[in-house]
């Protein structure tokens, strides 16, 4: 994975939209030096009551939707662990939460890669110093990303449909 030292802060982003704790069906569509992150936001219907499920996919139709787009995108990583063996992730103990979106800093991930890269016949260490960890906590995966920022829009629809308005934009 990456180098844990004993100075990492977590940090959450209290700007992100929140994630559906259920299914947030996180989406990730990314280029070389593009990056966006759709899913489910966290919506309570109007009339429920507590007692039902309701079941959602790629598809469903009005659904509140986040799409983040990520600026200078360097690397990032989709998959384990989900919300029940978060405690497994190396973060963990320095505060690593469920359904969230963190920043790390410092970052063990960026220091491995700017060290990954002094073979590099240019290398620069300032280059990294632009970069954030982010890692958002989802139901059954995380993602973290190492990128320079992120912007965010919220839409109504599919995740598919509104990921096409977000690739557009791109």
């Amino acid at each position: 994975m990456y180098t844990i030292s004993n100075l990492e802060v977590l940090t959450v982003v209290e700007a992100i939209p929140r994630q559906d704790v259920g299914a947030p069906l996180p989406m990730v569509l990314a280029t070389d030096n593009s990056l966006v992150l759709a899913y489910h936001c966290s919506e309570t219907p109007a009339n429920w009551d507590g007692r039902t499920v309701r079941v959602v996919d790629c598809d469903s139709p009005d659904e509140l939707i986040a799409c983040v787009r990520f600026e200078g995108p360097y690397t990032h990583r989709l998959g384990p662990p989900n919300d029940e063996a978060l405690s497994g992730h190396p973060l963990y103990a320095r505060g690593l939460t469920p359904y969230s979106c963190m920043t790390v800093t410092p970052s063990g991930w960026i220091s491995d890669l700017e060290r990954m890269n002094t073979v590099h016949r240019y290398h620069s260490a300032d280059q990294f110093s632009v970069f954030i960890h982010y890692i958002f906590t989802f139901h059954d995966t995380c993602f973290e990303i190492i990128a320079k920022g992120y912007s965010y829009d919220i839409g109504r629809g599919s995740i598919r449909s509104i990921m096409s308005k977000c690739l557009g934009a791109v």
